[in-house]
């Protein structure tokens, strides 16, 4: 397919065929763009405007200049598949995974077999549109908001896009405050604040030079990591200190199984709004088989071993059966310090500097975990309209640097228990997304061959996103009458497991009304406006 000279502006215009090179409205430098609207890298350095003055000075420090644009195939030269799987494998290799696992002894009061069996069967599910949707990336060469357009619409996907931006911001900050926990854990000399800042200029090393070093980092960082684990797991294995916790029985049991799940659900299928942004540079002509096999293998085998291992070692905590206050040293720490406590637990007694030294680097694994959030944000922030479009994504990755930071100082101790429950309440439209997302592409375009990758830039040819917002609202109304949080309990989640807690089905309510009216709400769209 060859490449034109084309008037490329993505907020006003398609692609449209033209004798002379036009300057991209939103940056003012003159734009190649093929009969798809794939822009060359070349296109981004091309002309004196402060725009490209900037990304020629990005490029010569090897900095990603690309943002939300078409990838061209012959840019697409990315064909190390492994990359794919080390990529999610180091980013679910850290103590944020880890954590999740603990919930389900002190906070849902779960046993160890069936608090295994629902980490196990729910992040089966859980990742399964990750691994689905990071297959769009070498098929379309767009990122996951850009492709999300033929879902929600021109306009309804920036709704969208900014439900993301607080997901990414919002999980990153409490992510660094859990890291600045474990530095403290290990130099009580050392102020959270100061935690919070080592651990976020790291990330923004990182993420600043964009997808090839995102992915180098994340090919190697997932080691030590593993290694730590490991020797936590051989430390705890050997203090003889696990517990087979009986597993509970009736409504409250069944409470707390759909209440932890939830969790799970959340924190596995929490990648989804960001999978194809990380394999936009493989070829089309890349197996999507292979895509999605290596996506689910660096999926599945962090989520299942950390959250296990986190399971393990919280069985150890025993508290006072009258006043709940914690009766041994793991529950001690863990009350005193989190998870940086718990993990301090198994590894200071027997190990001393060295075990300190293990806890700096699994402070560390945040940096991995936070890479995709704060590489994706920026993308997401272009999304919004022109003029953010035109913000280069690096600088966009900085800004959403300084604001997370800004957030997660005071919120370190302050109000990171009310930033986490706020995250947990959002975290329901994902559910929302894949309910309108899947049935858009497998009812109403029948697969991959139903897209018109040409039209990504065009409102008028893109679905008008009536239906889709309509249906999102429906998820919304299905994700509060489920959800079972600190903050609110639905009137179907109160009904479930113990009075004042209740079961969260917020999940499957969310994904099923917003399912079930999209495609009542979809059929008549497509039908009076034809697109």
């Amino acid at each position: 397919m060859g490449v034109t000279k084309t008037e490329y502006d993505v907020e006003a215009y398609s692609p449209t065929e033209t004798d002379h090179v036009h300057k991209h409205i939103a940056t003012g430098l003159p734009v190649y763009a093929d009969d798809t609207g794939a822009v060359p890298g070349e296109s981004f350095t091309r002309g004196n405007s402060l725009y490209a003055r900037v990304q020629r000075i990005a490029g010569k420090y090897s900095v990603e200049q690309r943002g939300i644009e078409r990838v061209p195939e012959d840019e697409r030269t990315d064909t190390n598949l492994a990359k794919v799987g080390t990529m999610w494998l180091a980013v679910n290799m850290s103590v944020s995974t880890f954590a999740i696992g603990v919930l389900a002894v002190p906070v849902f009061q779960l046993g160890f077999v069936d608090a295994f069996l629902t980490i196990l069967f729910i992040n089966l599910l859980g990742i399964t549109p990750v691994c689905f949707f990071s297959t769009f990336g070498p098929v379309f060469g767009l990122r996951q908001m850009v492709l999300s357009r033929f879902f929600f619409g021109w306009y309804g996907v920036k709704i969208i896009a900014v439900f993301n931006i607080l997901a990414c911001v919002g999980w990153s900050c409490v992510n660094v405050i859990v890291g600045a926990q474990l530095l403290h854990a290990v130099n009580n000399d050392l102020p959270g604040f100061a935690g919070v800042i080592i651990i976020s200029a790291a990330t923004f090393l990182v993420t600043v030079f964009g997808y090839k070093i995102v992915h180098y980092y994340e090919f190697y960082s997932w080691i030590p990591s593993f290694i730590i684990f490991l020797i936590v797991l051989g430390q705890f294995a050997h203090s003889g200190a696990f517990v087979n916790l009986p597993m509970g029985a009736g409504s409250s049991e069944a409470g707390s199984v759909l209440s932890f799940a939830a969790s799970v659900f959340g924190f596995a299928t929490g990648w989804t709004s960001l999978a194809a942004d990380y394999t936009v540079y493989q070829p089309h002509t890349v197996s999507r088989v292979k895509t999605f096999a290596w996506t689910w293998a660096g999926l599945i085998f962090p989520l299942l071993f950390t959250e296990t291992l986190g399971l393990a070692i919280a069985t150890a905590m025993t508290f006072d059966p009258v006043t709940h206050a914690p009766s041994n040293t793991y529950s001690q720490r863990y009350e005193e310090s989190h998870i940086g406590g718990l993990l301090a637990a198994v590894l200071f007694p027997p190990f001393g500097r060295f075990g300190q030294f293990c806890l700096v680097l699994l402070a560390l694994s945040i940096i991995a975990n936070n890479c995709p959030n704060m590489y994706s944000v920026a993308l997401n922030l272009q999304v919004l309209g022109q003029r953010t479009q035109a913000v280069p994504r690096y600088i966009w990755t900085f800004v959403g640097t300084l604001v997370y930071c800004a957030i997660a100082i005071p919120g370190y101790s302050e109000f990171e228990t009310v930033l986490e429950n706020f995250m947990l309440v959002i975290g329901y439209w994902l559910a929302i997304y894949e309910g309108i997302a899947l049935p858009e592409h497998f009812i109403f375009r029948g697969g991959v061959k139903g897209y018109d990758v040409a039209t990504y830039t065009s409102p008028h040819l893109l679905p008008p996103g009536i239906a889709a917002m309509l249906a999102f609202g429906f998820g919304v109304f299905g994700a509060a009458m489920g959800m079972a949080q600190v903050w609110f309990i639905g009137p179907i989640g109160q009904h479930i497991g113990t009075p004042g807690y209740g079961g969260d089905v917020g999940f499957p309510l969310a994904f099923s009304f917003a399912f079930v009216s999209y495609c009542g709400f979809r059929f008549v769209e497509k039908k009076r406006l034809n697109r």
